[in-house]
């Protein structure tokens, strides 16, 4: 189940909406957030979590500078068993959650994932160390429900991935600082026919008819087979991305090769026509220096007639050969 839940979360990274940033937000704003509440075999309740940490300034982001931290994720009091899903961001465990040291580059995103556990009956108590645009609850079908206290909600109703549903809850625009209180009850389902919760800070949900649906998915077959291969640690879209650039520039350097290539051949080609060219050009100038030698030689009376026209006959045949092929460069 686990697993499953971890795949869904890497698979929800590919729909991950993209919005303005507003001018008076701090420099870091949590795009969009997504936690997965299920029941764990001890009784006590697992919460995976995908976080979005966009840094809006141009200019890389290293924490406020009064300490070590980057990043700091405040959890509910008496979280255990934290669990940290990327190797490549440096983390440590504080007394009230933890921090990161990786710094952000600026105007980019950092994918923050990680899980913790509340015990059996212990009040999950939330809170945004940051601006939140969006932060999406998900609670696997048949595991349970969810009560929120202290913030606005949506039910969002069911939606289906890998062969399982999730009911899905949102909440907008969390302030920094804010906190709320998240109630789950693994014995409790929601009402099938139940799709908007609607709730004041600190008021009581109510259940409604269906008046909205969850979105539409990307097809779980690709998710999952993203979410099983070795890239699934990258960010898709970024991914994409790059994929794309590294298209582009292997056509670019494969037709710049190729023509490379091909000028070299037809480099080579017309060297080694030249080179023939003027060894036909010697042949045939020797030849005829021959038959002029030839000449003198019978003239002084050095060779007899048969021997001259033999001679003179077998140069002829040579001479008449090294033409034809010179003639083959001119037409």
């Amino acid at each position: 189940m686990i697993r499953k839940i971890t795949i869904l979360l890497l698979g929800l990274m590919l729909f991950i909406p993209v919005k303005g940033l507003a001018a008076s937000a701090p420099n870091i704003l949590i795009d969009m957030h997504y936690l997965v509440v299920s029941p764990a075999e001890d009784g006590s309740t697992n919460l995976m979590n995908m976080v979005d940490y966009t840094n809006k300034s141009a200019e890389e982001y290293k924490g406020d500078g009064q300490n070590e931290a980057v990043l700091t994720v405040t959890l509910p009091e008496g979280a255990k068993d934290l669990n940290f899903l990327d190797n490549k961001i440096a983390f440590k465990q504080v007394d009230k959650g933890f921090i990161t040291t990786t710094s952000i580059p600026g105007n980019q995103t950092m994918v923050l994932p990680y899980s913790f556990r509340m015990p059996k009956g212990k009040e999950i108590n939330l809170i945004s160390d940051y601006p939140v645009q969006m932060l999406q609850i998900l609670v696997p079908e048949g595991r349970g429900s969810i009560e929120i206290t202290g913030a606005q909600s949506t039910n969002q109703g069911l939606f289906k991935f890998d062969d399982q549903n999730y009911w899905g809850y949102s909440i907008e625009n969390l302030k920094a600082g804010q906190s709320f209180k998240l109630g789950y009850n693994k014995d409790v389902q929601p009402k099938a026919d139940s799709a908007t919760q609607t709730q004041a800070a600190g008021g009581t949900a109510k259940n409604t008819s269906v008046t909205h649906t969850a979105p539409a998915f990307h097809n779980p077959g690709h998710l999952r087979m993203w979410a099983q291969s070795p890239l699934h640690r990258f960010n898709p879209h970024i991914f994409l991305i790059i994929l794309g650039a590294i298209v582009i520039a292997g056509i670019s350097y494969y037709a710049y090769f190729r023509r490379k290539a091909r000028f070299e051949s037809e480099r080579l080609g017309a060297d080694k026509e030249e080179k023939a060219f003027k060894l036909l050009m010697s042949k045939q100038k020797a030849i005829l220096d021959k038959i002029i030698e030839l000449e003198e030689t019978f003239g002084d009376g050095k060779l007899t007639e048969e021997e001259y026209h033999a001679k003179l006959d077998a140069y002829k045949q040579h001479l008449v050969q090294v033409k034809l092929n010179l003639r083959n460069f001119v037409e």
